[in-house]
């Protein structure tokens, strides 16, 4: 691909966690290797995520919660691509954002990983009443299905701060459970313990996916974008999210996904693939849980996305309306609970 004409330097941005920052990096350099004539520059912020590691994400707000600030930073233009780990980008975007490269995906699915020292290999050994610590209420509501003797823990933090409360002499878990992907881009693969997939656990929306979000105006940047985005990840990803985007509401609810996209013979410069998506919601206590999967051959991103609006429909019509109206109603009383009593609630 022709490099994009640019007389400008491209300022990345991201988080500021050692996750956040190596992703960044890797972008950065896959768009050097490409484009060597134009200067490509990084930045690093604290978002309101990283600033509150006390409350639990469930009753914090939707995902902007990681986003805001970085958006603010690109639309005033003092940075130009916010490199995203797709599962923490909210379904709408603010006006003038949009998501504009999409790379090719890593393992998607959870890890469950040991506390040093343990001799335990996977959740079925554990002793009843073991702490599992997670910050996600949807690896909560999908594995207290399987495993209701467990006891979870919210675990707040990035990873080398999750990764420290686990291996510390006082800590109250027994192991955490995190996503591979970020493990594996870290170079902490050995630490894994086993990896956590359908039909005990399915894995969050685009997780294990990078995400470059640009200003909607910026040609130049969405040229850049394309030229490095992996169209299968994409694919697949924006048919999860069309299905999240029907269901979540904006907040945090436990949809799981998995999507398997098959790329199929088709004329030279066309492109068809078969998708396979499954999708779930659970209640809260594991109790209730709603599964339905599709296929579909598919032309276009735009005929994935239509797939994954269909999938949250089936989903809402056979009784995943009802659990999120539940977890809705007990998000809001706990928030109002803590309201009153001047304190943060946990999961």
């Amino acid at each position: 691909m022709a490099t994009p004409e640019c007389s400008r330097k491209i300022v990345l941005a991201s988080r500021a966690s050692e996750l956040a920052q190596v992703q960044t990096v890797n972008v950065r350099d896959a768009l050097a290797e490409l484009h060597p004539d134009i200067r490509f520059e990084t930045s690093f912020m604290a978002t309101s995520g990283d600033k509150n590691q006390s409350q639990s994400l469930y009753l914090v707000g939707g995902k902007a919660f990681w986003t805001k600030e970085l958006e603010a930073a690109m639309l005033e233009g003092s940075v130009d691509l916010l490199v995203h780990c797709f599962k923490d980008v909210p379904t709408v975007l603010p006006e003038g954002c949009e998501i504009a490269g999409v790379l090719e995906r890593e393992d998607p699915l959870d890890c469950l990983i040991m506390k040093q020292g343990l001799p335990y290999k996977t959740l079925e050994d554990l002793p009843d009443g073991s702490v599992i610590g997670t910050s996600s209420v949807r690896r909560v509501a999908q594995l207290k299905r399987s495993f209701p003797k467990l006891v979870f823990k919210d675990c707040r933090g990035n990873l080398n701060t999750r990764l420290a409360k686990l291996d510390a002499p006082d800590s109250p878990f027994t192991a955490i459970v995190l996503a591979k992907a970020g493990m594996v881009r870290l170079g902490w693969g050995s630490r894994i313990t086993c990896d956590l997939g359908p039909p005990t656990a399915f894995h969050a929306v685009a997780q294990g996916a990078l995400a470059i979000e640009i200003r909607s105006n910026d040609e130049q940047a969405r040229a850049l974008c394309r030229s490095i985005t992996h169209w299968q990840t994409e694919w697949s990803c924006l048919a999860e999210r069309a299905c999240l985007r029907v269901l979540e509401g904006g907040c945090s609810v436990p949809v799981g996904v998995y999507t398997a996209l098959v790329e199929e013979p088709t004329e030279e410069g066309a492109r068809k693939a078969k998708l396979q998506i499954t999708g779930c919601v659970t209640s809260l206590e594991g109790d209730e849980h709603v599964e339905h999967s599709i296929e579909a051959h598919v032309h276009t991103a735009e005929e994935g996305e239509a797939i994954g609006v269909k999938l949250a429909q089936v989903l809402i019509e056979t009784g995943a309306r009802q659990i999120l109206d539940d977890i809705s109603t007990d998000r809001e009383k706990r928030i109002q609970w803590a309201q009153e009593n001047n304190e943060r609630v946990g999961v």
